[in-house]
């Protein structure tokens, strides 16, 4: 890993948390799954804003993106990434923000990431 690598990395993890790097690179992948849902494009495809989404609608992303990467085993996998709530996807979201590797628009917060869904509830069978 490049010196810079490494320290966008120990940046991440001071800003977010001990998360692992699974952790951050399925959060970058459930993105690009969730705009395709909601816009039918990736990001970057376009720079219209209009292919915005809320920190809700990527939480459920997240959710549907995981469920079918891990079946039932979504809430475990995310468990051992100690994922355990959509607050720490938040987390997640904010600490690649703050290191240039996502970006945010007017009247984002972190706030949107707060109680979307239960973990229990939203992976069980």
């Amino acid at each position: 890993m490049s010196d810079a690598m490494q320290t966008v990395w120990q940046e991440l993890r001071d800003k977010a948390g001990p998360y692992p790097r699974e952790a951050y690179d399925f959060v970058r992948a459930g993105l690009t799954h969730t705009v395709q849902m909601i816009h039918g494009e990736t990001p970057g495809d376009s720079e219209d804003e209009s292919r915005h989404i809320s920190g809700k609608q990527l939480c459920l992303g997240l959710r549907d993106y995981a469920t079918h990467r891990y079946g039932r085993l979504a809430r475990t996998v995310l468990g051992r990434w100690g994922v355990r709530s959509t607050e720490d996807f938040g987390r997640i979201v904010y600490a690649m923000v703050d290191a240039g590797l996502m970006r945010t628009a007017e009247g984002d917060s972190f706030e949107e990431f707060r109680g979307v869904f239960d973990f229990d509830e939203g992976f069980a069978d």
